[in-house]
């Protein structure tokens, strides 16, 4: 959105913004199914049930698109998993609840998989995102990716920019089996390689639902209304809020954003 400089009639200066036209999206989300998709988080439910990531990826998923249709009702969504690489779990973009809710439900995670190559994750979405600027629409994906020990792959021209990229990365700790950093600085360079618009990317190796949710909520920004992703400090943290003295603990995540 470009700005025009001028000259009010008393000689001080005025600043308005051009108008530009925001536009509907189709929001294409790809679930990482590998096994580490089943690792336990740090919630419980109804008579001590477990909630595996998966669990709480669905969940997830269905309150973002709840507030999504309720911001902007003309909003659309798809699924798409991944294992070594992406397969259609609902192809047809639909601004229906219940058809999401479906999709989500035959979601579940794959027994075995190795290193996801998001090339044709990338391919689809660039065919899709054609066809959505047909309809002045933009397309979006939300990549949700689970692995910690194998980093994705890609080969995308570097000037081909056709859709955003957003990120969520459910991690274990480091350890000798774990590279979840190299990981994280693989899909940065995905993000940063082929988003149109800018991209977030958020990680957790907590285990924590509730990270999860909140993440999901500033996913709701629109990516031709964002700011830099530096510039987020929604939420604030309760290290913030609290007075320096005070030792509070955070959710923080041993992966450096740098």
């Amino acid at each position: 959105m470009e700005g025009i400089v001028g000259e009010s009639s008393g000689g001080a200066t005025r600043y308005s913004l051009r108008p530009s036209r925001i536009s509907n999206e189709d929001i294409l989300f790809c679930i990482d199914v590998d096994p580490e998709s089943q690792v336990e988080m740090k919630v419980s439910g109804p008579n001590g049930r477990t909630f595996t990531r998966l669990d709480s990826i669905k969940q997830a998923i269905l309150v973002f698109i709840n507030a999504k249709l309720t911001i902007n009702p003309d909003h659309r969504f798809a699924f798409a998993t991944l294992s070594k690489s992406p397969s259609w779990l609902r192809k047809e973009f639909s601004s229906e609840v219940e058809s999401a809710s479906e999709a989500l439900r035959s979601l579940s995670a794959t027994s075995s998989s190795g290193q996801a190559d998001l090339t044709n994750l990338f391919r689809v979405a660039a065919h899709e995102a054609k066809k959505s600027r047909a309809m002045n629409r933009i397309l979006r994906v939300i990549l949700i990716y689970c692995r910690s020990s194998t980093r994705p792959q890609h080969q995308w021209p570097v000037n081909q920019k056709f859709f955003t990229l957003d990120v969520v990365y459910l991690h274990d700790k480091p350890g000798p089996d774990n590279c979840p950093q190299e990981v994280y600085d693989s899909l940065v360079d995905a993000l940063d390689h082929v988003s149109e618009y800018e991209g977030y990317i958020f990680e957790s190796g907590q285990g924590l639902q509730r990270v999860l949710f909140r993440y999901m909520c500033i996913l709701l920004a629109h990516p031709q209304q964002r700011c830099a992703q530096e510039y987020v400090d929604i939420p604030k943290s309760l290290s913030k809020k609290s007075p320096p003295t005070e030792a509070v603990p955070e959710d923080t995540i041993p992966v450096s954003s740098q």
